[in-house]
């Protein structure tokens, strides 16, 4: 658990406070990451030699099936950027891969298409533009729907790993705030811009080596970035999420006590080793509130509605 009295008061003083606090446990993060990853490029790669397509496309299918476990990283990097200090990684990483492995395919999926067209669309009127003009406008055009497909995907992640909603409201949220959180999303964006700067430093320090480039792209792309990307992302937006969804408080310190109250009172009940059926049926909810608010439940923000039922449910079973 964070501690408050310890934590730096300025913002940027914050994140980097918590980045090299848990800077071992996002290494962690990546190792985990990196097996299932390298493994599916190594099956791609091999498929794209193999048959002699030599396509580099092909190579970034692997982001389709390696997307599950990405889901492990969003959520580990999700409680080092909220400050939670004695997270455990293990358990964290692979429930989270068990809980969203078919949402994040499609994500992956999802993902996979847009780069692909993108990329293709600006590169193909790049190209048309030596000889017209026109065209360059064409690619303005791509440019700016692959950064709002960017800023679209700063918050798909982190709202699934982090809300129980329908996968149409995760990508109708995640579209508004890519227009409506400009200031978070500026900010992420050139959090991970320093960090391809750094990278491209490492890089450069290769000189000509080619052994060198590849085992420093290696280690960046594998062992670095994934966690880091994820916890600059997650830190730009946790806060601004959290209240755009939840529809409270208007102030980040508020959420960010609602969020410390929730996981002190869920660390309590993991210690006490309640059963399911007993930890429903001792959660307070106030059936009488108007609205159907969310809230922080098995580390995951359900709403009151859903969890009422499944305490009626629970009573019910055992009256029977």
């Amino acid at each position: 658990m964070a501690n408050e009295n310890a934590t730096p008061s300025l913002p940027i003083a914050r994140v980097f406070s918590r980045l090299f606090h848990g800077f071992p446990k996002l290494l962690f993060t990546n190792v985990l990451f990196a097996v299932p990853a390298a493994v599916f490029l190594g099956i791609f790669y091999a498929i794209n030699t193999l048959t002699g397509w030599n396509i580099p496309f092909v190579l970034l299918l692997a982001i389709i099936p390696a997307a599950p476990f990405y889901a492990g990283v969003v959520k580990v990097a999700l409680g080092i950027a909220m400050g939670e200090e004695n997270i455990d990684v293990f358990r964290t990483f692979t429930a989270a891969v068990r809980e969203n492995f078919g949402r994040f395919l499609i994500h992956g999926l999802l993902y996979f298409v847009a780069a692909f067209f993108s990329s293709s669309s600006i590169y193909m009127y790049f190209q048309f533009g030596k000889s017209n003009n026109a065209f360059y406008v064409l690619m303005t055009i791509c440019i700016l729907m692959a950064i709002v497909v960017m800023f679209i995907f700063f918050y798909v992640p982190l709202m699934t790993v982090t809300f129980d909603l329908p996968m149409g409201a995760i990508y109708k949220n995640s579209l508004l705030m890519s227009f409506g959180e400009l200031k978070s999303n500026l900010i992420a964006t050139f959090g991970l811009f320093l960090l391809m700067v750094i990278c491209s430093s490492v890089l450069m320090c290769c000189g000509g080596n080619v052994i060198a480039l590849i085992i420093a792209t290696v280690v960046l792309g594998l062992l670095i970035v994934p966690s880091i990307a994820a916890f600059i992302i997650n830190s730009a937006v946790y806060k601004r999420l959290f209240v755009m969804v939840t529809d409270k408080a208007a102030q980040g310190k508020a959420v960010d006590r609602k969020i410390e109250e929730k996981r002190r009172e869920l660390e309590q009940r993991k210690k006490a080793v309640v059963p399911v059926d007993d930890e429903i049926k001792k959660l307070e909810i106030d059936e009488s509130a108007d609205g159907d608010e969310y809230i922080y439940y098995k580390g995951k923000m359900v709403k009151r509605s859903v969890l009422l039922r499944m305490k009626q449910e629970t009573t019910e079973g055992e009256n029977q």
